[in-house]
């Protein structure tokens, strides 16, 4: 099995020299070759080269220096290099060395060194290398300085969960509980915190439910350590202090920070399938829509909404305005994704008031400025339709302002006008005669050939009185000019006397000239202009 790499750097092969020159360069009394020379030494064991007579020399020769890079290319250079012997699987005896060095840095007065050194032991998995450091370790919990206290904790954890680590430390979760409850740092609170949640789960418990007044008060990383554990503990359906954790989880709603409010609302819904907890949650996800600028975050918390819609649509229905606010976002994919969820939500009692801020909507886009004006009109459009669809009493309010759109440059959106123009008509006879004389009004406006093919079959097929058709017949007449649309070439006089004169026919006329049937039955050419 390999080992885990935690620290990745590309460099070309090396070569016997390259080592040597590493050795010399360690050896020598340059702190800017040394630095040079364990950034290569670094990246070639990263690369697969042993180096295998390299370690005495660093034991010799970097150990003892003070500069604050060595120490700190010292430390991946410990971290990286073969502790074991492949053979035997033990730790090489050389090793030893380096534990009163570590011992040193962990009671240097420098904090930086005592900091990293700490993180370094998270990463130490040999615990003939730990055991000696364990008083050392220990001690930096009480440090004056916070960056200190909150590698010490995590070191502590990540030695506890070692496979003999409650060998190292036995009292492990004593003392991080006893260190949670003096600490004010954040990050310190939340590594003593994770370390109570992965490794004794009833004392992180106890001290959540101990402070649970004061929950809302907490840094946003404890926070969200929080609204985890509350997620495993609650696992169990039957859990009877549930309710504990639910009146948590609603406080933290109101925390300032936004990952807090999106994780609580998630982990209320989990916790509680009652209407008050999903409407807080649905309320939530709406607040967090129209707060964020980042087109990433609505998709997230849009897909949330979808996943309530399919669980609890009839508390969904409640907030449908609240979504509907989110179409101020000039992004096409979340304005799609929030048409989607609100078709979804239609009511008899939310309908119409769905469709006139769509139709505000619709009125803004003439405006000419917003992004993707004509992109965003069709999909409207498309949404308007599918509400008259469904509920047809409301396609009046709208029909005649799509009708505008009819000579949208946008062709894909003035078909989908024409098209709803053509089922609402057919499906609300009431509306004929006004969307007739509308149509006839507008006719002129229309540029797309498969807008205006549809437009004359409506025009023709639902024309019933005569000042329809006679109204109709002229507008068509209007838009299509005076007659006729071509004119017949005459005859060219010859300039070659010894050629006849060739008549010359105009190729519209050959092309609009065909076969028709009479009235008796018989069979005559007719053109186009007459």
């Amino acid at each position: 099995m390999e080992k885990p790499c935690t620290l990745l750097v590309h460099f070309d092969k090396g070569s016997p020299s390259m080592a040597n020159e590493i050795k010399a360069d360690l050896e020598g009394s340059d702190v800017a070759a040394k630095v040079d020379a364990m950034k290569r030494a670094i990246m070639l064991l990263l690369n697969g080269e042993t180096l295998p007579h390299l370690f005495i020399t660093v034991v010799r020769y970097v150990l003892p220096s003070e500069d604050h890079t060595i120490q700190k290319l010292l430390l991946l250079y410990l971290e990286i290099v073969d502790k074991r012997d492949v053979a035997s699987g033990k730790v090489l005896p050389e090793m030893i060395l380096i534990c009163q060095n570590l011992r040193n840095n962990l009671q240097h007065p420098n904090e930086y060194i005592r900091g990293v050194t700490l993180r370094f032991l998270c990463r130490l998995n040999e615990p003939e290398l730990l055991e000696p450091l364990i008083p050392s370790i220990l001690a930096n919990l009480d440090h004056r300085h916070h960056f200190i206290r909150r590698h010490a904790l995590s070191a502590i954890s990540a030695i506890y969960r070692l496979p003999h680590g409650d060998q190292l430390l036995p009292d492990a979760p004593e003392v991080v509980e006893r260190a949670l409850t003096g600490e004010q740092d954040a990050s310190a609170r939340r590594n003593g915190f994770l370390m109570l949640c992965a490794c004794a789960q009833e004392r992180a418990v106890a001290y959540l439910l101990t402070n649970a007044e004061r929950v809302a008060e907490w840094p946003d990383l404890l926070q969200m350590a929080a609204v985890d554990l509350i997620r495993k503990v609650c696992r169990s359906p039957n859990r009877a202090d549930k309710g504990r954790y639910i009146k948590i989880i609603i406080s933290l709603l109101s925390a300032p920070n936004s990952a807090v409010v999106y994780e609580s609302a998630g982990a209320l819904v989990s916790l509680s399938s009652a209407p008050t907890a999903v409407r807080a949650a649905a309320n939530t996800y709406c607040q967090l829509l129209s707060s964020q600028s980042d087109n990433n975050v609505k998709l997230i918390v849009l897909d949330r909404l979808h996943e309530l819609r399919a669980s609890h649509r009839d508390v969904m229905v409640d907030v449908v305005m609240d979504v509907l606010r989110a179409l101020s976002s000039p992004n096409v994919d979340v304005r799609r994704k929030v048409l989607d969820l609100v078709l979804d939500l239609l009511t008899p009692r939310n309908v119409e008031e769905v469709v006139m801020y769509l139709k505000k909507e619709v009125v803004k886009t003439q405006a000419g400025d917003l992004e993707k004006g004509g992109e965003y009109r069709q999909m409207l459009v498309q949404a308007i339709h599918s509400c008259a669809v469904e509920y047809p009493e409301v396609a009046g309010s709208v029909v005649h302002l799509l009708m505008d759109f009819l000579g949208d440059t946008n062709v894909a959106a003035a078909v989908d006008v024409v098209l709803f123009v053509r089922e609402i008509i057919e499906t609300n006879p009431k509306l004929r005669v006004s969307m007739i004389q509308r149509l006839i009004d507008t006719f002129y406006q229309i540029r797309a050939s498969r807008v205006c093919s549809c437009a004359l079959w409506i025009l023709g097929e639902y024309s019933l009185s005569l000042s329809e058709v006679e109204s109709a017949i002229s507008t068509i007449k209007q838009c299509l000019g005076d007659l006729p649309f071509y004119t017949v070439s005459e005859e060219g006089e010859s300039t070659d006397a010894s050629k006849p004169a060739q008549p010359v026919v105009n190729s519209v006329t050959v092309s609009s000239r065909r076969p028709v049937v009479l009235a008796d039955g018989t069979y005559a050419t007719q053109s186009a202009a007459t």
